[in-house]
């Protein structure tokens, strides 16, 4: 269930990042996404806590997450530059974040 409460934050919080771009670029309309957007992420990543979910794993899996599919996301509606070098940061970003939750297991 922690994990299911996990998807539910990294969704939202990637949702309301977008909008903030949306809402940045000229439609004010938009921050009521990007309000709703985090109150909902911030929730659901305090129900994967409360469900057991080690904070270093539930932060890092939602920060990494977020990062790689907002960059993505990004390149694909607002054409953003995605280079190798930050391709590469990102892999860097989701390997850290898988050794912290491999070293959390021993």
């Amino acid at each position: 269930m922690s994990w299911i409460l996990l998807t539910v934050a990294v969704i939202s919080e990637v949702g309301a990042t977008l909008s903030l771009r949306v809402a940045a670029g000229g439609r004010r309309a938009a921050y009521l996404l990007v309000v709703l957007g985090y109150v909902v992420a911030f929730t659901f990543l305090s129900g994967s806590l409360a469900t057991g979910m080690p904070l270093g794993i539930a932060y890092g899996v939602w920060a990494a997450a977020g990062i790689v599919l907002t960059a993505l996301l990004s390149r694909v509606l607002f054409r953003e530059a995605l280079t190798p070098t930050m391709l590469g940061g990102m892999g860097l970003i989701v390997v850290g974040v898988l050794l912290i939750e491999l070293g959390g297991t021993h």
